[in-house]
């Protein structure tokens, strides 16, 4: 038997494998409708749904998408769709379907094709990002150096490798906050690294994405409760864990949660997966007498989470937007900030008479205070901003759902205190998108990280226990020739006695 901690893609990556191969399974979610951030809920009115921020799902999300194939789901997704990139002083860029384009070598290929989509940035400017290739390759060389850039701000690495001040405001900025939701200064130059590599630049069309049409709670979590169910599997809501239950040689045998009607209830197993995000882990080890007397665990309270607001207007009329996914750049001090045109995202709304706009803000503490009504007011303004068309647009319906600490937050300095999936406890695994050294090129804030996560603590829970088959696991696409070359020559330079002095990063007190 095992006990899954919480639901998102990881908790239920877990749960579904265990118990399609056989384990008497439960996963155990403290919200009342599991699925995590994912979890839709009610509007204003009650026929209208959105969930907690939107998520798009990337050229290498391969074990997401080959899940959407065993779960049979019927084109849940979108075409691969175009963005524009916005800022106070009007459209930055444009981010193409590089799939559609003519494919070239990696870096190559996205210059080439977005050469002419950017607006009023000089290519100088543009330029000065080439030597950041140098370091994109050199970190990940192995866990020593990757610790060695994690200790520094991806500001300081901008700024030593020459990044023009104006790419950078105008526009790495921006893009960070949006995708690892925290400004450079605040955040690790490792992780930033492996996030510009996943999602940009291995591969051309690795910036391609496309989106559920329809919440991802609908779309994916409640068919695989019911496939989780089907084989034997249970999922409870409104189950907050709280302690877990040790025999005397230090394994556990089970999991004390309290119900919404304060209700304890202890459920045996022979394993554990913990598939909660950092705030919530944090909230597990205060309660939990074993693991807060462990210093892996310990390490985890110095870790944090950054605020997001997730909005939702239904205006009265419809405003034509070149695209449906935009990013915001610059319009919320250091907040980040996208919207999402839903009448050409969800099936739902796209017959709707009116526009449905879906506005995210990440790294949004100052807006956290702010009451629904100055959020949706936010939010309009920097509609029309981008689009004149909205400043007619009445907003008829609203929603505003605050997410404290919800999402990881990759400080500088992170990376030795993220656990791995492995632990100290013999029967007890973590999982999600924030523990490290996971053997997969899926980076970031991600989706397919937290899933692929998820199914190697199911097949870590089959090699620990001796049952059952393990699942595979689908890797990003294979290096480039001239990537994987590069990354050589950089081992071999690294393992000369007498290194180029270019080779390792400045001392963080040498700046």
């Amino acid at each position: 038997m095992g006990v899954v901690v919480g639901g998102g893609w990881a908790g239920f990556g877990a749960c579904r494998h265990l118990a399609r191969e056989g384990f008497g399974v439960t996963l155990l979610d403290a919200q009342p409708n599991p699925g995590g951030l994912s979890a839709g809920s009610g509007a204003a009115s009650a026929d209208r749904t959105m969930e907690a921020g939107m998520k798009g799902f990337w050229y290498q999300y391969h074990n997401i998408f080959r899940l959407a194939d065993e779960l049979g789901l019927e084109e849940p997704f979108t075409d691969w769709t175009e963005s524009s990139f916005f800022s106070p002083s009007g459209l930055v860029t444009e981010g193409p379907v590089f799939q559609s384009k003519p494919r070239l070598p990696a870096l190559l290929g996205q210059a080439v094709h977005t050469f002419p989509l950017f607006r009023n940035m000089p290519l100088e400017d543009r330029l000065s990002m080439l030597p950041l290739f140098y370091a994109i390759i050199d970190h990940a060389n192995d866990r020593e150096t990757f610790a060695e850039y994690d200790e520094r701000t991806a500001r300081e690495l901008f700024r030593e490798f020459g990044v023009s001040e104006r790419l950078y405001r105008e526009f790495l900025r921006p893009l960070l906050l949006v995708g690892l939701f925290a400004p450079p200064e605040e955040l690790s130059a490792a992780a930033v690294l492996s996030c510009l590599y996943f999602y940009a630049i291995a591969h051309q069309p690795d910036f391609d994405m496309k989106w559920c049409r329809g919440t991802v709670t609908e779309t994916f979590f409640t068919p695989l409760v019911e496939r989780i169910r089907e084989d034997g599997g249970e999922v409870l809501g409104g189950q907050r864990m709280t302690e877990l239950v040790v025999d005397p040689a230090g394994v556990v045998r089970g999991v004390k949660a309290v119900g919404e009607g304060g209700e304890e209830t202890e459920f045996e197993c022979d394993a554990v997966v913990f598939a909660v995000g950092i705030t919530g882990m944090q909230n597990i080890i205060r309660g939990s007498s074993l693991l807060s007397g462990r210093e892996e665990f310990c390490r985890i309270m110095r870790l944090s989470g950054i605020d997001c607001v997730a909005v939702r207007l239904w205006l009265d009329r419809h405003v034509a937007v070149k695209h449906p996914a935009n990013v915001l750049g610059n319009f919320s001090g250091d907040a980040g900030s996208t919207f999402f045109i839903l009448n050409d995202l969800h099936d739902e709304y796209k017959d709707a008479d009116g526009t449905v706009v879906a506005s995210d803000f990440y790294n949004s503490s100052e807006l956290m205070p702010l009451s629904d009504e100055e959020i949706v007011a936010r939010v309009k303004q920097n509609l029309q901003a981008c689009v004149p068309g909205f400043a007619a647009a009445q907003v008829v319906d609203s929603r505003v759902i605050r997410a404290s600490r919800a999402v990881t937050k990759f400080s500088p300095g992170s990376y030795k205190n993220m656990p791995t999936q492995e632990t100290s406890i013999p029967n007890v695994v973590m999982s999600g998108d924030w523990v490290k050294d996971v053997p997969h090129g899926a980076n970031g804030l991600s989706q397919e990280r937290a899933y692929v996560t998820g199914l190697r603590a199911a097949n870590m829970v089959i090699q620990k226990l001796g049952v059952g088959r393990p699942c595979e696991i689908l890797d990003v696409e294979e290096d480039e020739e001239h990537i994987k070359l590069a990354k050589e020559l950089n081992r071999n330079l690294r393992s000369l006695p007498f290194q180029p002095r270019w080779l390792k990063p400045a001392p963080l007190g040498s700046r």
